[in-house]
This record gives structure tokens, C-alpha cells and sequence, in this order.
């Protein structure tokens, strides 16, 4: 069993019919505490890792997500691929709750969130061009459409906002007229850090209701947890159905996105970064 698959999203995501050799596992980090402890289990010779992002009672808010603990656990147990399951909100009428979309591109507005591991005497700049992974998202799409009747948008940009409160009217405007897809909280920095650990991101968006823009009309958020929880099975048969079809070895841009970007010489790097990093940077920095 070599490959390992990461998945973060809801409580729900973790119940699976075949899992098995299910354990808990506690990650300590040096970027502090994970969202919740890491659930492991086997699932047809496929190792899998679940995290709930908001912890398993939903108490930490977009904002206090500490997704730099959450990336580095995953590296730490092995994580090569990561799917992220998310509720979004869709800004295009064809774009219908109940739906899924397969997100290719992000625009960042969060603030405040630390999106980086280079920091103390490190500097290196990953390439963000296409910030999931294309291998990951044409094998999600061909899960899906094998595995599930519903619609999935094949591609889509995802506006990633700070929240937790919900987009103005004028906001929820804006991002139509820039020509965005789906609006969300939580894939920032999520899928930057995912890159600079050079595992394979891809998110499952699931679309739960129009924001805002949508006939002057207010976001519902118990419309949205009934949305989420009529959907979320989709999630997971796409999951299941993926995990048959990951190929044994990774060729995408993911795999290698430190090869070329570490900036500050090795010698130059003090000790205490180079340890910390370690899971990270391990092979480029000796």
C-alpha cells in the first residue's frame, strides 16, 4: 500500500463503507495544532486520511482555520493527494445548487491568513499559474461522471473570501461582473500550502446555494446545511470512485514545485528552519 490520499472537508466525509483499520492520530506540528485529529484508514489498498477543516463539532471559523498544522500533518503521515470538499456559494444562474464543480482556478481575497512555510531564513516561490492539479482534476471528473448523477462543471474559478460573515450585495456583484464561478471561505491558503508541500490539490466544490446577487435575496445558511448534507454523498462515491484510478507515481507540476524555487542558499538557512521544514524541504536542502 503506497498510495495515500488526503481528504479535508466535513465530519461526514470519514464514513465510508469499506474503510477499514480505522485509527485516530495526533499530530503535533511547529506551526501548532491541526484543526482536529487525523483519521486513518485503509479503503481498497488506498491509505486515507481524513481532517475535519472546522474540527469535528464545527467550532473554528474560516478565519481561525490554522491550515499551515493542517498541510504539514498531512505531509507528516504521508499525503500525496488532497481532495478538499467544499460548500460554495454559486455567482451564475447555471450554476445550480445541488450541483458540483471541479475548481481549476482561485482568486484570493481572504486577509490576515498565513499562507506561506517560508518564513525565519527561508524564502521560495512556488508557481501558482494552475493552483490545483490538473492529473487530480481530470481523475475527479471521470469519477464523477462515471459515479454520480448529477451535473459537474468541469472547471470554475472559486473566489475565496475571509468571512465568516457572508458577501454584501454589491460585493456578490462585483464578482459576477469579474466573471467568477463559485465564492467560498476555506480553500485559501489551503491549496497555496498544499503546493509549497508539493502535494497534489484538487477540490470537490459543492454548490448549496446562489449568493447573494441571486434576486435580491439573502444567503439561507440552514438552506445551505440542508444543501450540503443532500449532496455530500455525491462527495464521497466520487472519492471512492477515484481512489480505483490514481495512477502509482505522480508527473504533474505538484510533485516538484520546490525543484526550482527555494531562493535562499542552504548554508544561509539556520538550523532551526531547516529542522522544522524538514518533511518539506528535506530532499532540495540537506
Amino acid at each position: 500500500m503506497n498510495k495515500c490520499i488526503g481528504i479535508i472537508g466535513g465530519v461526514g466525509l470519514y464514513e465510508m463503507e469499506g474503510l477499514s483499520n480505522i485509527k485516530e492520530v495526533k499530530i503535533e506540528t511547529p506551526f501548532g495544532d491541526p484543526s482536529d485529529l487525523f483519521i486513518v484508514g485503509e479503503l481498497n489498498g488506498v491509505k486515507m486520511v481524513f481532517l475535519p477543516r472546522h474540527g469535528r463539532e464545527h467550532t473554528i471559523s474560516p478565519s481561525e482555520i490554522n491550515s499551515r498544522a493542517n498541510i504539514y500533518g498531512m505531509k507528516q503521515l504521508g499525503v500525496e493527494w488532497i481532495i478538499g470538499v467544499s460548500a460554495v456559494g454559486s455567482l451564475k444562474e447555471d450554476i445550480m445548487p445541488g450541483e458540483i464543480l471541479i475548481v481549476n482556478q482561485y482568486v484570493d481575497r481572504t486577509r490576515g491568513r498565513i499562507s506561506t512555510f517560508f518564513t525565519d531564513g527561508i524564502v521560495a516561490h512556488v508557481s501558482m499559474a494552475d493552483p490545483t492539479c490538473p492529473v487530480l482534476n481530470k481523475l475527479l471528473l471521470e469519477a464523477g461522471k462515471k459515479a454520480v448523477d448529477v451535473t459537474i462543471h468541469p472547471k470554475g474559478t472559486y473566489l475565496c473570501m475571509e468571512g465568516p460573515q457572508f458577501s454584501t450585495r454589491a460585493e456578490s456583484n462585483i464578482y459576477r461582473m469579474w466573471g467568477l464561478d463559485v465564492i467560498g471561505m476555506t480553500n485559501m491558503p489551503e491549496a497555496k500550502l498544499a503546493r509549497e508541500a508539493e502535494i497534489c490539490y484538487s477540490t470537490i466544490a459543492i454548490i448549496t446555494d446562489y449568493d447573494c446577487w441571486y434576486i435580491e435575496k439573502d444567503v439561507d445558511v440552514s438552506r445551505v446545511i440542508e444543501t450540503l448534507f443532500k449532496t455530500l454523498s455525491f462527495a464521497k462515491t466520487i472519492i471512492k470512485e477515484v481512489i480505483k484510478i490514481l495512477p502509482d507515481k505522480r508527473d504533474c507540476v505538484c510533485s516538484t514545485a520546490l525543484k526550482d524555487a527555494i531562493v535562499t542558499k542552504a548554508e544561509l538557512i539556520p538550523s532551526k528552519t531547516k529542522e522544522r521544514l524538514a518533511p518539506i524541504i528535506g530532499k532540495y536542502i540537506k
